[in-house]
């Protein structure tokens, strides 16, 4: 699909019916997704697609919105409002996309989602500050393959949890996801709404399921349950054992969230 100078890349998957449309983290690209499309097909009309200087979507990765992204996004798979599906950063969108267009927006699974407006947390936990700290060793050095290594710790294994909790194709396919990203260089920035949802999280009154795994960043737990505290809607679920990207872990298990929310 095309949007000025970019080419958004996408899939769907599934039969007809009201799309769940699936946004993906600040780390990974579309593929993350594909143990959960496929758990959710063919009942389930599901679409994915890779954010700007992510996966295969090409052009500027300055000067747009991926909120404007998404918007362009449905107007090519759906004729009504969806379930939206957003992880970290990927729940950011789906949230300001509920704020701004709600007549668009069935639902919202978030996943660990960021919150735009939301603070940023004064102090990290132990675990979560040793590793930002050998993620700022390795920002200075310049040593991309060790921010990777790294950052993949933190999302992929959890900060408490040992190097290496996750192995085999999902820690295989979270390096190499992340490595275009990395590559790519994308500004932090880049993208953003201008939105601040944080304090206007009481406009959303669509159904909201919230759910974290136990593994994930302290902070970003409690976050979350907070969220889910205070949307009006909302549910909280606790994924056990699982960190930041719990679909690539156990897909089945967050199909599962998705369908029960959505039915």
């Amino acid at each position: 699909m095309q949007r000025g100078t970019a080419t958004l890349t996408g899939e769907r998957w599934g039969g007809e019916g009201r799309p769940v449309v699936l946004l993906h983290s600040g780390v990974t690209d579309r593929r993350s997704w594909y143990g959960v499309a496929e758990a959710l097909e063919p009942a389930t009309c599901v679409v994915a697609y890779d954010l700007r200087g992510y996966g295969q979507t090409s052009g500027a990765t300055y000067g747009f919105s991926h909120l404007d992204d998404l918007n362009a996004v449905l107007d090519q798979v759906a004729t009504g409002p969806v379930w939206l599906v957003g992880s970290s950063m990927g729940g950011e969108i789906a949230i300001d996309a509920a704020l701004a267009a709600p007549e668009r927006v069935a639902g919202l699974v978030l996943l660990a989602p960021a919150v735009s407006g939301a603070p940023e947390p004064s102090t990290f936990d132990a675990d979560t500050d040793r590793l930002v700290r050998l993620w700022e060793a390795a920002q200075t050095s310049g040593d991309i393959d060790e921010i990777n290594r790294i950052e993949m710790w933190l999302w992929l294994d959890g900060p408490s949890a040992p190097e290496g909790r996750v192995t085999g194709p999902a820690r295989a396919l979270a390096l190499a996801m992340n490595a275009i990203a990395l590559k790519n260089d994308i500004p932090e920035e880049s993208g953003k709404s201008g939105m601040a949802a944080w304090p206007r999280l009481e406009e959303i009154t669509v159904p909201v399921t919230v759910a974290c795994g136990d593994l994930d960043l302290p902070f970003i737990v409690a976050r979350s349950k907070q969220l889910a505290d205070w949307l009006p809607q909302a549910q909280f679920t606790v994924l056990e054992g699982m960190a930041h990207l719990p679909y690539l872990e156990k897909p089945a298990v967050v199909a599962e969230v998705i369908r029960s929310a959505v039915s």
